[in-house]
């Protein structure tokens, strides 16, 4: 059933009531002003004053409501940043560009010795949106089952909500989730005559292409909506004979398999879980076998920083989350399964053109996405996750990888 608790500002809760935290507001204005001072940015406050290194063609941030802006990123300033963007304390024009520019200094925006407070300031991850077998079903629920309307206004033809992989010079964003997909594939060298689960089905697009090479899929989902959208487009594919959609948790999977894939779904998986992931994969993978895996990774060092915070992100679009880091998935193979990395190609910056493309879609449709129920506080929000995300790679902060693994 599709979700319908973000389409109402009465849904908000006391989003638009800025919480009051006097102290906290004179240290958070204080260390954002340190923080912009270098930065190619300008900063405008009401009356003109501005802070910040930009020039003229810098990215501008304007603060159109200080007090509630500086009061939010006091009290908790990775989820209040966002939360300020949504309800409209800031905006900007240039915000991919803005968000950039913050991105590629993350890790020295705030000075070392506020820095160390972090375990006793960070928000923790509520125990409900652990990554239980339940747990994982309502985090899930809480994005994917949206509306599959939303998700067809912005995606490309083949519904694939993942990093395209493009030719240099080419922009085709379709042919570039293909070829991708196309990658994950060959990487787990899934042919004709292949036996293939994938863990994490989508929209169906990997299992119809997987199908078309003659392969037997076998693909599970958590998301009800997915899962009755994948199975018409496989039918409508004729592919119904080669394709079965389960709706299943990966640590449910049974069988022997000549080949595993899976897609941008290790992210949703939480730290707890990925040796369970992983063993799961190797239980299933037949002698010889190989598993197809593409991952949002994010540098070990800011892994290791930040892997216990709760952000806007968790709370807002994807909770549960954690991407994992190039180290840590080597070294949960390792640890955990007779598995290692054969080979692999990273991709981040075809990931910031595919998240640009979704997000020009996304606005330039916005009218009919308004007539699904979704309100204005949901446009601001997912802007800004888009851009979010979109500037994460640009800045070099966030990567795609795909890996061939195998035993």
């Amino acid at each position: 059933m599709t979700d319908t608790s973000l389409r109402t500002d009465g849904a908000w809760g006391d989003l638009f009531t800025p919480p009051h935290s006097p102290a906290r507001a004179r240290i958070a204005r204080a260390v954002f002003a340190n923080a912009v001072r270098g930065l190619p940015i300008r900063v405008v406050f009401p009356g003109g004053h501005r802070i910040g290194a930009g020039g003229p063609q810098s990215p501008v941030m304007r603060v159109h409501r200080p007090s509630a802006f500086f009061h939010r990123l006091g009290v908790d300033a990775k989820i209040g940043f966002g939360e300020s963007y949504m309800v409209g304390d800031w905006t900007s024009t240039h915000l991919v560009e803005l968000l950039t520019e913050f991105a590629a200094r993350l890790s020295t925006l705030i000075p070392p010795r506020l820095q160390a407070l972090r375990r006793w300031v960070d928000r923790r991850h509520p125990a409900a949106e652990d990554n239980t077998v339940d747990g994982a079903r309502a985090n899930i629920h809480r994005h994917y089952d949206l509306s599959n309307d939303l998700f067809a206004t912005f995606l490309d033809q083949s519904m694939t909500y993942s990093s395209a992989w493009f030719e240099p010079g080419e922009g085709d964003l379709h042919k570039g989730q293909l070829r991708k997909i196309d990658g994950v594939l060959d990487y787990a060298g899934v042919r004709a005559d292949s036996h293939v689960l994938e863990i994490g089905t989508g929209w169906g697009a990997l299992a119809i292409r997987a199908a078309e090479r003659g392969a037997r899929v076998t693909s599970l989902t958590i998301s009800a909506e997915q899962k009755a959208l994948a199975e018409r487009r496989v039918a409508e594919a004729g592919l119904t004979d080669r394709v079965q959609v389960l709706m299943r948790d990966y640590r449910e999977a049974q069988g022997s398999y000549d080949a595993v894939v899976s897609v941008e779904m290790i992210e949703a998986v939480g730290e707890r879980y990925w040796p369970t992931y992983f063993a799961t994969v190797d239980r299933l993978l037949k002698p010889g076998g190989r598993f197809g895996l593409q991952a949002i990774t994010m540098p070990h060092d800011r892994l290791l920083a930040s892997r216990d915070s709760y952000t806007w992100i968790h709370k807002y679009i994807f909770p549960g989350g954690l991407l994992p880091s190039p180290e840590a998935i080597e070294q949960t193979l390792a640890r955990h399964t007779g598995m290692r990395v054969h080979a692999f190609r990273d991709f981040g910056l075809d990931y910031a053109e595919t998240l640009r493309q979704w997000r020009v879609r996304f606005l330039d449709r916005w009218h009919d996405i308004a007539e699904l129920g979704f309100d204005e506080t949901f446009r601001r929000m997912w802007e800004f996750y888009l851009a979010y995300s979109e500037a994460g790679f640009r800045s070099g902060y966030l990567n795609v990888r795909q890996l061939s693994i195998g035993r």
